[in-house]
């Protein structure tokens, strides 16, 4: 038998619905009666995408979207021989009403990211740790901060996590609540590295304390981190304040026509 410590490639399932993470109760060992993720391993002639994609159907019995999150390492038994594996996640929107099927799995549920305390496997309890940290949302809290800058606005939870991988959310938070956040995100042109700057917004009640130059100063300091050459932005020239903190940090008005062509 080849004694390589290659690492036997995994592919697990993000599944997140009103800062609830999907879990299922383990039918067989090892960790029998332990909550797991949905997932498995990357068979002969797929992408982990392929099988992540494999495992929801066999397990859950819909198709799904997938995001690329990170790869996590870890280990795995096979009886008495332990083996080392490479457990690529991906932020998972599930496409259909889920099903169980008993042969894979006991018990589904949907357990708050807060409450749950530990996963099977130690590179899923390394996925949760990486979840704990950056998927830790008061969803009703963000929809009012966005509505006050845009009323009209429907806050999406799958957009809000997804943002997170295609850029950088800056948020301030006090006692646990947020109080202001704002997005960035880069994008390369055929002339140079730009970022976007988007969504920034503070809360009412705590505006004129400094908290949306801090929010533009992080963000500008990531940019910079990133190799951005340029930072743009938009804001209705009737936000008064918004406007003269841009000026304040070095942001000059650029003469041009913004169009928009909505495609949904």
């Amino acid at each position: 038998m080849c004694k390589f410590e290659n690492p036997k490639p995994t592919a697990t399932a993000i599944i997140i619905k009103d800062q609830k993470l999907l879990v299922a109760k383990r039918v067989e060992e090892p960790f029998k009666g332990k909550w797991d993720f949905i997932g498995g391993y990357v068979q002969k002639n797929e992408t982990s995408e392929g099988a992540l994609k494999r495992e929801i159907k066999e397990e859950l019995g819909v198709d799904c979207e997938l995001t690329y999150v990170e790869s996590f390492t870890g280990t795995a038994s096979y009886q008495e021989y332990v083996y080392p594996v490479l457990n690529f996640a991906y932020l998972t929107k599930l496409n259909g009403k889920i099903k169980l099927d008993k042969k894979e799995n006991s018990k589904l549920d949907w357990v708050s990211i807060k409450s749950l305390k530990t996963i099977a496997f130690d590179s899923n309890q390394k996925i949760l740790k990486f979840v704990k940290q950056k998927f830790v949302y008061d969803l009703n809290i963000v929809k009012k901060l966005i509505n006050q800058l845009d009323p009209s606005a429907e806050v999406n939870e799958q957009s809000l996590y997804k943002a997170m991988f295609s850029g950088y959310i800056s948020k301030i938070e006090k006692n646990g609540k947020l109080l202001g956040m704002g997005w960035i995100f880069p994008r390369q042109t055929l002339l140079r590295c730009q970022a976007v700057v988007e969504d920034m917004i503070v809360d009412e009640k705590q505006r004129g304390k400094g908290l949306g130059e801090k929010i533009l100063l992080d963000l500008i300091k990531w940019a910079k981190g990133q190799g951005v050459e340029v930072v743009e932005l938009t804001t209705n020239p009737k936000r008064i304040a918004a406007n003269e903190l841009y000026k304040k940090v070095g942001f000059k008005l650029h003469e041009t026509n913004h169009y928009l062509l909505k495609l949904r």
